[in-house]
């Protein structure tokens, strides 16, 4: 019998044998070594077992990433704005099948898929908001759970990708995200970060988890307890968790939360992390530190067993030890996948305003189209290389004629003078049409710039170059071929780059005043342009450039405008019958990974457009692009859209869309805020406190969570509701009562009447997008679980239904209510807080001023402290002292002040730790006498300096 007939026998490799069977006979074959081996990225084959090398972690967020050309659909947070599921389901099917077969061809490609995004679009100003598909958990957990089901595959037994959830926990901050903690009080923690992620692992389509860089309450969420509190409690299947890159060693090189790498891969792994992405394809390191804690004895065999099980178990779903690899469907490029990413562009398109009908375009109309992204089809981080491309401007053209659309792209074109009277000169180059990342790359973050291409230089007559501002002064320069001005590793700028990109933007720059005229900064770089002998650069630190403005002087350009985008764009917009203005960002500046945005507002430039546009033409469609929202004054502006990127069909939607080809039918993902100065701290994670997303929002947004017209018009009548064996029933007629076939989303919030608690203004139960045509009517019914109206009840550590009177609001959105109703819910009553014999956890309060939540030990628990050593105050209501309490005691650490009231009541007692504790866990108990009459009573500690409160007691 030969070896191969040998190895095909074993019984991991036996189909019919239940996968945990398969993974016991597995495990118990790999010695000790190789299991360590298994704990990296980059799992090494096992050859005498017939085990091929293994990778974690394929980017698949709205299409194959990162491996080279594939189908691009919409960004994710623009098929969240579908509220489409079925639509993301068979997305998410057309993905997986492109990853095997890509996979098939190519042995980089991954089936562990690093996809979807769950966290919440909590705060718009978070650099990543393209990611996630919505500021709401209902929403976000149903689209996820779409997506996941349609990268799962629908085979009962083999999966043709494993999904992993990215990224846990409560990460909407890219401003210091591998060094921030960020509070999240338990309501927060279990009502809306969890949620998201419990609901779509409950479905069944997940395969793991992705811990975030950051900290929640003073602890890495690489060493999290919630992974094993909570996450593993959701499913009986086996999860793999998966580290994001790097942040193993952030551990203790950023974060300094352990002292050693032995330590921190020790707790990583005991915390649940099965897999450690770190040092690229070089899993030595790891191996080491493995190793190390091993023989520290901070790691025994098993617990390697327990990581390496769950790997296993998931590359048994997915078929790799059946025979042939198990069978598994797999197209690229289809016509069925193109078409599918042309109807999620569509579906993706949110009409905003539609005054005195402007849209859609009527036939026969001349069209001016302008703007920076009138002609682009931009990518992000996270997207494939286009196959297909689709602009706005190629759109319009091919659905209303290349005669009847004028372009004004409104760039500034400008040459750069030198201080020796010189313009910057681009040299000719050969085209040869090379697009960076084209070929794929396993980190496409070590992809450099070009250098076979002529530096710039400097001559008599320059090159006209066409000048963008991105905003807050970040500058793109392009040259007449198209391509943009970069620097590459030599330091030197050259026209090379087909689009700005990059884990580090090398085609940015900012314009710095100068008393003879502006620097010109490099933004990737850090530093000024300078004129060498033999051309255009950058100093590299400590280097010495000779250069016309004396040594390592930045040069001093003038810029000469040779024509203001807004002069073009009047032009064309005063020789058309309507003017389609597109703007919007550049997903690679001003908001990305590693970098949040500063503001809502519309770029200036674009803004300057927009105004030339509507002084020469009154009708005036703002067609927006984007990741995110936008604050903008839209008065005098009559038609708006907002899509995000919307991948190679973006273009042929948009004007498929405009010309009423297809009725729009996107609703928002996300409030849209009228300014700055709706939004708290990027870092205030406390929706209920600072009253964040539409749940909280009490101010009027600029538009709603939920909104979007539409083409035809809806009526919504027959409003039924009942409550029946745990379940709230709700239904209504929908009616198209205008004259397109047109989607309509149905949508189902409720709210608890009159509670004595924050809760959410109004929550999305429910909802439901449906076609229909002239007249047509609907019957649209909801079943939601009486659960779904449950608060985290901090004084019993547990979700309640509170008995009472619910609404029930079914509309268009999460304002635009067509119909309420008002049922009563049973459930159970509130009691208080038993606190003489069960306490007071700090971080249970109900209200907080001035304090922050810090890990009460390194591997699980919560306290409070003062913000920067302050003063913070703490509220716990309706406490139950009984017959009254004689005594208090705190358990804390650190050094400060505990005093406690009653109410608005003087202090009864102050608690000292002083000298303080031997460290931030070093707890110990203080007590004092009390004097607490009978009854219940609000309870109002305040905290002073140092301190970290754990807990406080009352005796009797």
């Amino acid at each position: 019998m030969s070896t191969r007939t040998t190895l095909a026998s074993l019984p991991f490799r036996d189909p019919r044998l239940p996968v945990a069977k398969r993974v016991d006979d597995l495990l118990s074959r790999l010695t000790r070594e190789e299991k360590i081996g298994f704990l990296h990225q980059f799992a090494p084959a096992v050859k005498r077992l017939g085990v091929a090398a293994f990778r974690t972690g394929q980017e698949a967020l709205h299409g194959v990433a990162w491996m080279g050309a594939a189908t691009v659909f919409p960004q994710a947070v623009g098929l969240g704005a579908t509220w489409n599921t079925d639509l993301v389901r068979r997305v998410g099917d057309a993905v997986s099948k492109e990853v095997r077969a890509m996979a098939a061809g190519d042995d980089r490609v991954g089936l562990n898929v690093w996809a979807p995004t769950v966290n919440l679009l909590r705060h718009p100003l978070w650099g990543r908001n393209e990611e996630g598909y919505s500021e709401d958990p209902k929403l976000t957990s149903a689209i996820a759970t779409a997506y996941t089901r349609g990268l799962r595959g629908d085979d009962p037994a083999r999966w043709r990708t494993a999904p992993v959830l990215k990224h846990w926990l409560a990460h909407n901050n890219e401003t210091d995200r591998a060094v921030m903690s960020v509070s999240v009080r338990p309501r927060v923690l279990h009502e809306y970060d969890l949620r998201a992620f419990r609901e779509t692992v409950e479905a069944g389509a997940v395969a793991g988890v992705m811990p975030a860089y950051n900290l929640v309450n003073g602890r890495p969420n690489h060493v999290s307890p919630y992974l094993r509190e909570h996450l593993r409690t959701w499913t009986e299947q086996d999860l793999l968790v998966c580290s994001d890159a790097g942040a193993p060693s952030n551990l203790v090189d950023a974060e300094h939360y352990f002292d050693t790498h032995e330590e921190a891969t020790a707790a990583a792994l005991l915390a649940g992390v099965d897999s450690f992405t770190d040092h690229g394809t070089d899993g030595s390191r790891i191996a080491a530190r493995v190793r190390g804690a091993l023989e520290r004895g901070l790691l025994t065999e098993a617990d390697l067993d327990s990581a390496v099980r769950r790997q296993l178990s998931v590359r048994v779903r997915l078929g790799e030890f059946d025979p042939e690899g198990g069978t598994h469907a797999a197209a690229f490029d289809t016509p069925a996948h193109r078409a599918l990413a042309q109807e999620a562009a569509e579906q993706a398109i949110v009409l905003l305003k539609n005054s005195d009908n402007l849209l859609p375009l009527p036939r026969g109309a001349r069209v001016a189209v302008a703007g920076p992204l009138a002609d682009e089809c931009k990518l992000d981080w996270y997207s494939g290389t286009l196959l297909h491309r689709s602009t706005p401007l190629s759109g319009l053209r091919e659905r209303f004629g290349a005669d009847r659309v004028e372009y004004a792209e409104g760039v500034d074109r400008v040459l750069l003078k030198t201080s020796d009277g010189r313009f910057v000169h681009v040299p000719e180059a050969a085209a040869d049409g090379a697009v960076r990342g084209a070929e794929g790359a396993l980190d496409p973050a070590l992809l450099t710039g070009r250098t076979d291409l002529p530096a710039l230089t400097v001559s008599a007559r320059g090159t006209e170059l066409s000048l963008v501002d991105w905003g807050e002064g970040v500058l793109t320069l392009r040259a007449p071929d198209g391509r943009y001005l970069s620097v590459a590793e030599d330091r030197r700028v050259r026209a090379s780059a087909d689009q700005p990109g990059g884990w580090v933007v090398q085609e940015t720059f900012r314009l710095e005043p100068h008393e003879r005229g502006h620097l010109l900064r490099h933004l990737g770089t850090g530093h000024l342009l300078h004129v060498a002998a033999d051309g255009l650069k950058v100093a590299a630190d400590g280097e010495e450039i000779a250069g016309t403005c004396g040594q390592n002087a930045g040069e001093v350009f003038e810029v000469v405008v040779v024509e203001r985008g807004e002069d073009a764009v009047r032009r064309a917009a005063a020789r058309a019958d309507v003017v389609v203005v597109v703007a919007g960002n550049d997903p690679h500046i001003n908001g990305r990974e590693t970098e949040d945005r500063t503001t809502l507002a519309l770029p200036a430039h674009q803004e300057r457009l927009l105004r030339a546009a509507r002084a020469a033409n009154p009708d005036t469609v703002l067609a927006l692009v984007s990741s995110y929202p936008y604050a903008l004054d839209h008065a005098e502006i009559p038609a708006l859209l907002w899509t995000a990127h919307g991948g190679q069909a973006a273009g042929t939607a948009l004007a498929r869309v405009l010309a009423g080809d297809v009725s729009p039918a996107g609703r928002l993902p996300q409030t849209w805020y009228a300014g700055d100065f709706d939004l708290p701290a990027l870092s205030d994670y406390d929706i209920i406190g600072s009253r964040q997303t539409y749940l909280y929002f009490e101010g009027t947004p600029l538009f709603p969570f939920g909104h979007g017209l539409s083409y035809a018009s809806f009526s919504y009548d027959g409003l039924r509701t009942r409550v029946e064996d745990g379940t709230v029933h709700a239904s209504c007629t929908v009616a198209n009562t205008g004259g397109a076939t047109a989607d309509e989303v149905v949508q189902l919030y409720g709210r608890a009447v009159g509670s004595p608690l924050p809760r959410p203004r109004r929550e999305l139960l429910a909802h439901r997008r449906l076609s229909l045509a002239p007249g047509e009517v609907a019957r649209v019914a909801f079943e939601v679980p009486v659960p779904a109206f449950a608060f985290w009840d901090v004084a019993l550590g547990r979700e309640r239904v509170a008995p009472g009177a619910y609404e029930i609001l079914l509309g268009a959105s999460s304002e635009d209510v067509r119909l309420t109703t008002t049922l009563h819910l049973d459930g159970e009553p509130a009691a208080p807080r038993p606190v003489t014999t069960g306490g007071l956890e700090a971080a249970d309060y109900d209200e907080q001023r001035g304090t922050r939540l810090v890990d009460r030990t390194k591997t699980s628990g919560d306290a409070v402290t003062p913000v920067d050593g302050g003063t913070g105050h703490l509220t716990f209501w309706d406490c139950d002292f009984g017959p009254g309490a004689a005594g208090i005691t705190v358990e804390a650490a650190g050094e400060g002040r505990v005093e406690c009231a009653l109410g608005d009541g003087p202090v009864l007692a102050a608690l000292d730790l002083s000298p303080g504790t031997a460290g931030p866990y070093a707890y110990t108990t203080v007590s004092a006498p009390v004097a607490v009459p009978a009854g219940v009573h609000e309870v109002r500690l305040t905290l002073r300096g140092g301190i970290r409160l754990a807990r406080v007691g009352f005796a009797g």
